[in-house]
């Protein structure tokens, strides 16, 4: 048999194995009154929400919802128009967004109103992180080639920062001392508030988003790789290879859990995937959107919500 002929049967393999696409039980596409990019969906408590964003070289953009998430408003920051990236929540409640040229905007009173203050080394902070209210952590990255991990105190004044040869996505500071540092190839781990930093195991991909419950994290990243650990970042396994050729191909930008066994994630193409048995399998839902999925919340009554480009939130309810 023929080359060309084997392949074109083990393609016709693959696609006759393919299983139904999911179905939702219901899609609502939420007003958001921006065109801008949403990049970070976060839940301060079971009635607020806020989505940092905005247009590139236009304006910044926080989107604040007090109903769970059903109902938005926009509040632009037009004298600094630059799109926002990353949010961190202090253990005060205090939040604080990350953006270009050391940008800072941060909230003592849940997304309500707005300070702004400049990190003087002008790097652009796609994750910040305050482990304690008087220690903030922010991570940059330079065409995925070159990152900064930088430390300041709660006046915005640079303590020190590190300088490494890859990018990052972002920063995950799970008590004031331990966090995760994730990006391009690369996932790191500090053990004291970020004085050092020591690599983890894992290679393989663009690192964009973790989910973290206690010792229990999970891990996505733009290939399509899902890694997981149980012992707070020891040992971790992967569970999905985003490499693999005969799997389909997501592009995943980030996921979360409810639980040990379910889970999903957001994708740069529009879709969205599920897993049921703690992301060893994966399927995927009826697609609703063109645009990128950039980040993914479950809301207090249990539904799902994902923003991403051209101002799009949806609100997704499961079978």
């Amino acid at each position: 048999m023929s080359k060309p002929l084997l392949f074109l049967l083990f393609i016709f393999a693959i696609c006759s194995c393919k299983k139904d696409l999911l179905q939702w039980q219901k899609v609502q596409q939420l007003s958001s009154n921006t065109t801008g990019q949403l990049n970070h969906v976060q839940f301060i408590n079971d009635s607020v929400c806020l989505i940092a964003g905005g247009i590139q070289w236009s304006q910044s953009e926080v989107l604040r919802s007090t109903d769970g998430g059903f109902t938005w408003t926009n509040t632009s920051f037009s004298s600094v128009p630059i799109e926002l990236y990353g949010m961190g929540i202090a253990t005060n409640g205090a939040v604080y967004v990350s953006t270009q040229y050391g940008d800072v905007f941060h909230s003592k009173d849940a997304g309500k109103t707005w300070l702004y203050n400049r990190i003087t080394n002008y790097l652009d902070y796609v994750g910040c992180s305050f482990p304690t209210p008087d220690t903030g952590i922010f991570v940059s990255t330079v065409l995925q080639r070159q990152c900064t991990i930088t430390r300041v105190d709660s006046n915005f004044n640079i303590r020190d920062q590190q300088t490494f040869n890859f990018g990052l996505n972002n920063i995950y500071m799970v008590s004031p001392s331990v966090g995760y540092v994730i990006g391009y190839g690369t996932v790191m781990i500090t053990r004291d508030c970020g004085n050092t930093w020591s690599y983890q195991n894992i290679q393989g991909d663009n690192f964009e988003a973790m989910d973290i419950h206690g010792e229990e994290i999970w891990m996505c990243g733009y290939n399509g790789c899902v890694y997981h650990t149980a012992d707070g970042g020891n040992n971790w396994a992967r569970l999905r290879n985003g490499n693999d050729i005969t799997l389909p191909h997501y592009p995943l930008m980030g996921i979360v859990f409810k639980d040990s066994q379910n889970g999903w994630g957001v994708c740069d193409n529009g879709k969205v995937i599920s897993t049921d048995d703690g992301g060893n399998h994966w399927e995927e839902y009826k697609q609703f959107t063109a645009n990128s999925l950039r980040s993914i919340a479950i809301c207090p009554n249990g539904d799902l919500l994902v923003a991403g480009d051209n101002g799009s939130i949806y609100r997704l309810v499961t079978q």
